[in-house]
């Protein structure tokens, strides 16, 4: 476990993205789990990877290295809208002074973008005032914290992203 002093900046990490991507997946930041391993929803009871088994075929008990190359042949980038924080634990409720990504600056690098998918109210909510003017879907978040929805039921909401990719 990743102990932080509270106030601490923390810094998310790097965007992840193959030739030609046609999707964008933004999380709010990272957990601290996601920080320490250095892997986009790292935390094994982020339900991201069982969502993209069912959608995607991608095998969430793959090594990470291989999820990632298999996401990006599939033409999805991930992402997050902040850049760096200051939070103690992981809540985005914590989150204190964020500082966002260049993510007009990722899309006009990406010119093959058709959909912004956003995991979470979170996300959208810093999104809409990070990168105003730009389309979006906010689709219902993948962490444990949400549990207001069976798994079945988030995949169901996030199967726009596999018939959009190759639109």
């Amino acid at each position: 476990m990743v102990v932080t002093e509270p106030g601490t900046v923390k810094h998310g990490l790097a965007p992840v993205s193959g030739r030609d991507p046609a999707i964008l997946i933004l999380g709010s930041y990272p957990s601290s789990l996601s920080l320490a391993k250095n892997e986009y929803y790292g935390n094994p009871q982020n339900q991201f990877w069982k969502i993209i088994e069912s959608l995607l075929e991608i095998d969430h008990t793959i090594p990470y290295t291989s999820r990632i190359a298999l996401l990006t042949e599939q033409r999805i980038a991930l992402w997050d809208v902040i850049f760096t924080c200051t939070r103690e634990g992981s809540a985005d409720t914590a989150i204190r002074d964020p500082v966002p990504n260049d993510i007009r600056g990722f899309i006009e690098d990406h010119p093959t973008i058709r959909c912004i998918a956003l995991n979470g109210n979170t996300a959208g909510r810093y999104f809409k005032t990070m990168a105003p003017g730009l389309p979006y879907i906010i689709l219902p978040s993948t962490s444990p914290a949400n549990a207001r929805m069976t798994l079945a039921q988030k995949t169901q909401s996030w199967a726009c992203i596999s018939r959009d990719r190759n639109r």
